[in-house]
């Protein structure tokens, strides 16, 4: 038995889920049923199932979250299409984050290079222009509003809650632990060897395809309004690369996790931010760290800087043997293999 929009019996009777916790918990020995419930806003099912106050918390065997295509999954259909380029793949993992729902969309209706997915993403009745409001307007209930500016700042390079408060002028600490507990859209992000009750710590979008959404859809909603869909295309031409910096470093870290030979990945910088490494990745059994810079442009890379900067990150692995590389969309094929 499968139930879809599981989390529909709130607005309808939620006397229900008791009543399935009543059946469930004296026939289910007995019977040979397997019960399949189906959700598809987080914050509710998950208060369904795990919250200890709920009906139903405790009873679920089994809880499967899906998530987005790795990067090797990508790089497969990918080469399905006859796009296997690095520069391709990663154009795929910056506008859809590896769901499937939009790379089957931009699959069936583009050719799959960026020129294409752009057109058909920003133009009239594109599926993508309402995605961000329908997926988390529902979600977040009549303060949509403020959790909208505090995701587009996120999506624009404010990492800080302090950052944040500035502009908004107005705390939001409640607002940033509901993103992050709740709704499972932000997380903290601290510096690879910093303690993890430390304060030097920055916020990201979990999901690629809304940090897009935010950064280049909702921040221009007046344009989406008007239907000038050339200004948001050129907004677009003009910020892309330096929005794709970060997202390329999350990109190799992503990487480098498929390996599976390092316990530990990340990136570091210090207090004033000087000394920022975009990749280090740490093999705490055989005692190897691994220090990248990464850029679109591999060829503007200065190894002696990096050395330069890893050295205060170093002095805390003194007995670690240290690796230093240089890192662009030309090396994306040997961690494919």
């Amino acid at each position: 038995l499968i139930l879809d929009e599981f989390q529909e019996f709130y607005a309808i009777n939620t006397a229900i889920y008791s009543e399935i916790q009543h059946l469930w918990d004296i026939n289910k020995d007995q019977s040979q049923l397997n019960l399949i419930c189906i959700g598809s806003v987080y914050s509710l099912i998950n208060k369904i199932f795990q919250n200890s106050k709920e009906p139903l918390f405790g009873r679920a065997d089994r809880i499967l979250y899906l998530k987005p295509f790795s990067i090797m999954t990508i790089s497969h259909i990918l080469a399905d299409y006859n796009r296997p380029e690095p520069a391709t793949l990663f154009d795929w993992y910056v506008l859809t984050g590896g769901m499937p729902k939009y790379m089957d969309i931009l699959a069936t209706n583009t050719d799959g290079s960026f020129d294409d997915m752009i057109d058909f993403m920003v133009a009239d009745y594109s599926p993508f222009l309402q995605e961000g409001k329908n997926l988390l307007i529902e979600e977040f209930g009549k303060e949509y509003g403020t959790y909208f500016s505090i995701l587009e700042l996120i999506s624009m390079g404010k990492t800080g809650r302090s950052e944040i408060e500035s502009i908004m002028e107005r705390k939001i600490g409640g607002y940033l632990a509901r993103l992050e507990d709740d709704y499972n859209l932000i997380e903290r992000v601290r510096p690879i060897n910093a303690k993890p009750s430390g304060r030097l710590l920055k916020y990201r979008l979990n999901d690629h395809f809304l940090k897009f959404w935010f950064r280049f859809i909702h921040r221009n909603w007046s344009a989406v309004e008007a239907g000038n869909f050339n200004y948001i295309k050129q907004v677009l031409k003009r910020d892309y690369q330096t929005y794709c910096g970060r997202l390329l470093e999350r990109f190799f870290q992503d990487l480098f996790s498929l390996t599976g030979d390092y316990n530990r990945i990340g990136s570091y910088w210090d207090k004033k931010n000087l000394d920022e490494i975009d990749l280090v990745a740490i093999n705490d059994l055989e005692k190897i760290i691994v220090m990248a810079e990464i850029k679109l442009n591999k060829e503007r890379i200065n190894m002696r800087i990096l050395k330069e900067k890893s050295k205060h990150l170093l002095a805390s692995f003194p007995n670690y043997k240290p690796m230093w590389l240089a890192l662009g969309l030309e090396d994306v094929p040997s961690y494919l293999l």
